[in-house]
């Protein structure tokens, strides 16, 4: 009878190392997934991932003769490098093929195959995975938690990394990481080509990235990325990386126009536009513009044009709040009006950087004016700080589409744009204060301008507005008249609500502007031009309303804080609901959701279920339903617990970074105590205390949902280290119990049905790959809550399976 080895500490930091890369290549690919394919596709890293692990399980399941005892620390060493390889072919093999993001049968095929290519390090990671917590079964629980905490940890590493590194540098990096778990996993053994091997890799994969980083920072990066949403992209002028954009500016400042499809450039009259632009784009989506500006005002005359700016004709001499730096438009929009004061928001520092000094002398150093203030910090969050009041307080098309790896349906921009927001920045208006918030408009379905209705309708209601309408100011201006079949109209409309009611010198003074500038006033006070529109800004029976249009314009709440997202979850397949002009690829991410939720389900069952089913024998299966159930039922739960709270703290934290690098780090460490405590205090049935246990998950989770909501609304507008303390402290807790789960669930296998551990690997990962899918849609149809006390449900089914295993007749089998 073999002795089961024990792992020594070589193997300890080999498996740290090798999650901590894991993990770190995983929250990478939400940030190059943002760039080169959609933001909406970013929050695939997390399904890949997951299923690169559990097929590597499996594969270590299916090929015991291959994965011997006696060469365990060589097959750890060797699939370790393998990973490191894997990591920079696959990010290459990704780079080198244009991507095709449509809903049709070459965008699935092609969605497919990125899906693969982009899991194949994910395999080897999870052979090494597989391997150190199968073959030590005397330190599994320990192993688990230098697993966790590994993993852990990358997130302060990535987000410490990506300030100072371009995408694929970082990748340089972590494959070097990885590498030098192969190094750590091979000392003492005799695999000396495979240390050998380890070495070489993690030398020149850390000089490849020390050299992009240098590189990079002289704007000549060493890998630059070709094909980006599909398309050949020129080279930018200057780019800069950190963990949740990808900034880059184009165009030459010697020109007159900036690149084309610079739409913010065509929200005027052509005799009125600026003469020298550059573009700055976020994530190679969301655009704007830097004007040149020499000090001239009157050289700038061409922003009074411009629809995004006409609060500043009916509130003059105004303490001014820009959301949204950008490229400082709206800044230099607010001094040509010759506003008394303006204070900017940024969340982005990189953007500030940009405009304050690598293009600072083309923008005309507009920080240094004593009249501005420019800020960098989450709006949101800083407006619910600040004790000032403000005349206006301007959100110009703020939609960066920067995904993250809180889940690409989760970004900052979110927060902006739901019910509690609104009734924040009504709240912060001074008595003749206006809001002014300015969308993408197309007079065919103005679905955005719509959902601003509903959100003003009830925020004003809210305040004890009993009549919405005067209060509200919509106008638009086309940019496009479109082609019957070939091209929408498209423009910008501009929705402005009034603290106070707007008085008659306030509307005669609109409606001079209007006409003068030629823009659509499309209701006021005085007048109304669209039936919808108006209802959906004065009806008291607003659910009735929205529910007979054919797209979801109900207003966003923090709960359900998708602004973007109209296509209801039965609607996603109806393709006639899937325009929306330059926005229609929002429209059509509800059904690319469904398509990769099939992808991921036929993959699933294809690579672990089916090869899993194929070669175990019936006989070893029967009686097996509750191990099963359990494993199902934590894997499914664990992933709509996770994905909620990542969601939920991003519009608390008011910073995607915090959302995400909080949720995961305080989990997985957590997690990782937990799973190490599960070992300790063996004495007495260790399945009685394990039921114990699972019952305390339960008591915690409930808690924690009931307490999570208040802590939040009390916390709201405390500074932010003191609500990353208070989400540290709700998450803790939670982690822990969390973490007891799985190790608890092995060893009652272990006891009732040894032989089928893999398979109960393979079931909870199966089922964590399709959650990750999951919960996700159903944030999106059902809101947050929901979602997370699905999870917890999840847990009580749970409970319920371990109490029914634990009757299990002991039983071995044979593998």
């Amino acid at each position: 009878m073999t002795v089961a080895p024990r792992a020594k500490s070589s193997t300890y930091a080999g498996l740290f190392l090798v999650t901590l890369a894991t993990l770190f290549y995983e929250l990478l690919l939400t940030r190059i997934f943002s760039v080169t394919m959609w933001y909406h596709f970013a929050f695939m890293a997390v399904s890949v991932a997951m299923f690169g692990m559990t097929v590597g399980a499996v594969i270590v399941y299916l090929r015991p003769e291959r994965f011997r005892q006696e060469d365990v620390e060589a097959d750890l060493a060797k699939h370790s490098v393998w990973f490191a390889l894997g990591i920079v072919a696959s990010f290459l093999t990704h780079l080198s093929v244009p991507f095709i993001g449509k809903a049709t049968l070459l965008g699935i095929w092609s969605l497919a195959l990125s899906y693969l290519v982009i899991a194949v390090p994910f395999v080897f990671s999870g052979i090494a995975v597989a391997l150190a917590l199968t073959r030590f079964p005397r330190q599994t629980n320990s192993l688990y938690a230098i697993d966790l905490i590994g993993a852990a940890l990358a997130c302060i590493a990535f987000v410490f990394l990506m300030r100072h590194a371009d995408g694929p540098s970082a990748v340089f990096a972590v494959a070097s990481v990885a590498a030098l778990a192969g190094v750590a996993f091979s000392l003492g053994t005799r695999a000396g080509r495979t240390r050998l091997l380890g070495v070489a890799a993690t030398v020149v994969f850390a000089v490849l990235a020390f050299v992009g980083v240098e590189r990079a920072a002289e704007q000549d990066p060493l890998v630059r990325l070709t094909y980006v949403k599909g398309a050949v992209e020129p080279p930018p002028l200057w780019e800069k990386w950190n963990s949740f954009s990808r900034i880059a500016v184009f165009g030459d400042p010697k020109e007159l126009s900036p690149p084309s499809g610079w739409g913010l450039s065509n929200t005027y009259p052509k005799n009125k536009r600026t003469k020298k632009q550059l573009g700055l784009n976020i994530d190679a989506t969301a655009a704007t513009v830097m004007t040149d500006f020499e000090g001239d005002f009157e050289k700038a005359d061409h922003l009074r044009y411009d629809v995004t700016n006409l609060v500043h004709s009916v509130r003059t001499d105004a303490d001014v709040l820009v959301v949204g730096v950008g490229g400082g438009r709206d800044v230099l929009s607010a001094l040509v009006f010759g506003q008394k004061h303006v204070t900017g928001v940024e969340i982005n520092d990189d953007i500030l950087r940009a405009l304050t000094q690598e293009f600072g002398e083309f923008t005309g150093h507009l920080e240094r004016r004593p009249e501005v203030e420019l800020v960098n910090d989450e709006a949101r969050s800083w407006i619910a700080r600040t004790d000032r009041k403000f005349d206006v307080l301007q959100v110009s098309l703020i939609d960066t589409w920067a995904a993250t790896a809180a889940g690409a349906f989760t970004f900052t921009e979110n927060s902006l744009y739901t019910l509690e927001a609104w009734e924040l920045f009504l709240s912060k208006l001074s008595d003749r204060g206006v809001l002014s918030f300015s969308r993408w408009f197309f007079p065919d379905r103005p679905g955005e301008i719509y959902r601003l209705a509903t959100l003003a309708n009830a925020a004003l209601r809210a305040r004890g507005v009993e009549d919405p309408r005067q209060h509200v100011i919509v106008a638009t201006h086309l940019i496009t008249g479109g082609i019957p079949g070939v091209l929408d109209a498209a423009g910008v409309g501009t929705m402005l609500v009034s603290r106070e009611p707007f008085t008659e010198e306030d509307l005669n003074t609109f409606d001079r502007q209007v006409n003068e500038k030629e823009f659509n006033l499309v209701i006021s006070p005085r007048v109304s031009k669209d039936a919808l529109l108006e209802e959906f800004l004065t009806t008291r029976e607003l659910d009735a309303a929205v529910a007979r249009y054919e797209l979801d314009v109900s207003p966003p709440s923090d709960d359900r804080p998708f602004f973007f997202h109209m296509l209801r979850l039965g609607d996603a397949l109806r393709t006639e609901l899937w325009r929306q002009g330059d926005m229609s690829f929002n429209m059509k991410a509800v059904a690319l959701l469904f398509a990769l939720l099939g992808v991921v389900f036929v993959l699933t069952l294809a690579c672990i279920v089916v090869p899993l089913w194929l070669t175990t024998r019936r006989g070893e299966l029967q009686g097996s339903l509750p191990l099963f159930l359990f494993f199902g039922a934590i894997g499914v739960g664990f992933m709509l617990v996770e994905i909620s709270q990542m969601q939920r703290l991003v519009v608390f934290l008011g910073h995607p970074v915090y959302g995400f690098s909080v949720v995961l780090f305080s989990v997985l460490l957590a997690s990782g105590l937990g799973s190490y405590s599960t070992q300790l205090g063996r004495t007495g049935r260790s399945d009685d205390a394990g039921f114990g246990r699972l019952v305390l998950l339960l008591v915690v989770l409930v808690v924690f949902g009931f307490a999570t909501p208040y802590a939040i609304e009390r916390y709201a507008g405390a500074t932010t280290n003191v609500r990353i303390a208070v989400a540290t402290g709700l998450l803790l807790p939670l982690g822990f119990v969390l973490g007891m789960a799985f190790p608890l669930g092995m060893k009652l296998a272990g006891a009732k049905r040894d032989g089928l551990t893999p398979w109960l690997w393979g079931i909870n990962g199966a089922t964590g790959v399709l959650a990750s899918v999951c919960a996700l849609a159903i944030s999106l149809g059902f809101g947050i809550t929901t979602t997370f006390w699905s999870g917890s449900a999840c847990y009580v089914l749970a409970l319920g399976a371990y109490a029914a295993a634990k009757k299990l007749a002991p039983r071995a089998t044979s593998a």
